[in-house]
């Protein structure tokens, strides 16, 4: 098909037909279509938009230009998790080995942190020996013996995705909804999952700055998901302030171990239990495997609090028993990790240096803002700005304090680590601005927004 004739039916406002979509991202993936084409393309996608069919043609296609992971011998269910990213997001790496010590095959592809957020892979890299380059042979035999992966993205799942995305990058189309839509669910439906859930951020710290943003992301991927064949429910959820107490790779997965051995985290650990218990309800309660001719179906069952909480409650045992924290054990082994960090968290990188920031008055944190704060960690080395920049493991920040917490003029508010200090003047100041102190206290954060089912 002429690819001029489709960047111009799309750029009038036309539907595209999946054969259409289909010419254009096989022409560019064998390059007969030119970066330039492309950039059209996306450019009048992101100007008109791509229809709810049109993004889940745009979607199968990324992923059938790839191969999907085939775990359909392994009898467990296959439930993932995906956060949209946020500041001090670690829940990934407590909700995998948890969700498998359950009994549920946790098959997760994850990302690297860009800007203010981080990410998981980041995060485990801080783990001396830890590997997330599996190819996808490895990520089934390490699925097959341990039941839980966290990987990085290879060449072999959805190639289409990286170029695309780092040409929306150089572009500014990276906030079209569809092509973000597409561009997630594309990874995820080819880690061969039954059920998944999404995590989707709203507030300061997200890339979806408002509740309506987020909701439109959200109903638009659990569309994807469900006509593709794997149960999807997303959950939008508040990124207004980080998550937990720390921001940095070392010191997350810190925090992380502490989780699972038993230390709860306000807020934090509410939310892995959340998004567990609605993993927990696709894997026992939807998934129903047909054993006549190896199919999945899925029950229409009415999620109660009354079922969440019994999901909560068995998570909360698998922690408590210590099988959430084995199974972390194991996984970090299966992937070339070094266990003993679980016992030896100083076996990871640790800054050379500390900075507490103190309280400049008596009163109540109203606040702390998400995005001062990644952004804070980032320039202590703990992100990056581009794809090709290296990380500090051991850089990042602690709060000692949270919402709605006491504190007296020269309390400690934060502690930042780091090596490097060059950027160090302008960290401190942003981290010193990201906390608000008032004196009433403030209104009750809402964590869980919305479900969208």
């Amino acid at each position: 098909m002429e690819t001029r004739e489709i960047i111009r039916k799309k750029r009038d406002g036309g539907k595209l037909h999946r054969e259409e979509i289909e010419s254009l991202l096989r022409g560019y993936l064998q390059g007969m279509v030119r970066d330039y084409q492309m950039a059209a393309f996306l450019m009048a996608s992101f100007l008109k938009g791509l229809d709810d069919e049109e993004t889940i043609w745009f979607t199968d296609i990324m992923v059938s230009t790839g191969k999907r992971l085939d775990l359909s011998e392994i009898p467990n269910p296959k439930v993932d998790k995906h956060s949209t990213g946020g500041v001090g997001d670690k829940v990934s790496i407590v909700l995998a080995p948890l969700l498998s010590a359950a009994d549920v095959v946790v098959p997760m592809i994850a990302g690297r942190g860009l800007g203010h957020t981080g990410g998981t892979i980041d995060k485990l890299e801080a783990i001396p020996g830890f590997r997330t380059d599996l190819s996808l042979l490895e990520l089934r035999n390490t699925l097959w013996e341990t039941g839980v992966v966290i990987s990085a993205q290879s060449e072999e799942i959805a190639p289409l995705d990286r170029r695309i995305y780092e040409l929306r990058n150089a572009t500014a189309t990276v906030e079209s909804i569809p092509l973000i839509a597409s561009s997630i669910m594309s990874k995820k439906l080819a880690e061969g999952l039954n059920g998944l859930v999404l995590d989707v951020k709203t507030g300061k710290g997200a890339f979806m700055k408002t509740i309506e943003e987020a909701e439109q992301l959200a109903r638009k991927m659990v569309e994807i998901g469900n006509a593709s064949g794997v149960k999807t429910i997303a959950l939008i959820t508040d990124m207004d302030e980080p998550l937990g107490r720390a921001v940095g790779n070392s010191l997350e997965i810190r925090e992380c171990i502490n989780i699972l051995k038993g230390r709860e985290e306000p807020g934090l650990s509410d939310l892995i239990l959340t998004l567990g218990a609605y993993m927990l309800v696709i894997a026992e309660e939807m998934v129903v495997f047909n054993e006549n001719d190896d199919s999945v179906s899925f029950k229409d069952i009415e999620i109660t609090d009354e079922l969440l909480d019994a999901k909560r409650l068995k998570l909360q045992g698998l922690i408590d028993s210590g099988d959430a924290l084995s199974k972390f054990v194991e996984m970090v082994e299966s992937q070339g990790g070094n266990p003993e960090v679980v016992a030896n968290p100083a076996l990871m990188p640790v800054a050379k240096n500390i900075l507490p920031v103190e309280a400049p008055e008596d009163g109540i944190v109203q606040g702390i803002d998400a995005e001062g704060i990644g952004r804070a960690s980032v320039l202590l080395g703990a992100g990056r700005q581009r794809p090709d920049e290296s990380i500090d493991h051991a850089a990042g920040i602690i709060l000692n304090r949270k919402s709605s917490q006491e504190v007296k003029k020269g309390d400690f508010l934060a502690v930042l680590h780091y090596n490097d200090d060059r950027n160090l003047e302008a960290a401190l100041k942003l981290v010193r601005e990201s906390f608000r102190i008032g004196k009433e206290p403030p209104p009750e954060r809402e964590l869980i927004k919305k479900v969208i089912l």
